[in-house]
């Protein structure tokens, strides 16, 4: 009997879900690519946060795009996407942790559109590039 492909929940436009795909074709995993609707009362059932991308493999449902892609990591050992030098391993996963709490949560279209209207995109982008430009100062 052959395994079933894990499933991932993603949306095209999803930077987060971009990080899972990138590492799912390094990895060489196969998968069935689901795309999500930002108003999809069903992928609420499966993610109640409804945040994209979920991984369903099996009977193990994981989101977030950095604990998707550390499971991916312990599972499909082949390719592997870190170094094994623990210190070179230790600064991958400090940028990584940046990129995904303190960088893009500040340029997603849910604080975007918070603030839509009272900036202009000059005033939007200098935002975005400080944001940038301070998590990776600290590396």
């Amino acid at each position: 009997m052959a395994a079933m492909k894990p499933v991932l929940y993603s949306a095209a436009i999803s930077s987060c879900s971009y990080r899972v795909r990138i590492a799912l074709s390094l990895k060489g995993v196969e998968y069935e690519y689901r795309a999500v609707e930002w108003n999809d009362t069903d992928y609420e059932k499966i993610n109640p946060i409804k945040y994209v991308p979920a991984l369903q493999d099996g009977d193990i449902l994981v989101s977030d795009s950095l604990a998707i892609i550390l499971y991916l990591e312990d599972k499909y050992p082949q390719h592997l996407l870190l170094p094994q030098d623990l210190k070179r391993k230790a600064l991958n996963l400090q940028i990584a942790s940046i990129v995904c709490s303190s960088i893009q949560p500040l340029q997603c279209y849910a604080v975007i559109g918070l603030i839509k209207g009272k900036l202009g995109p000059d005033e939007s982008l200098q935002i975005v590039h400080h944001y940038i430009d301070k998590g990776f100062r600290g590396n």
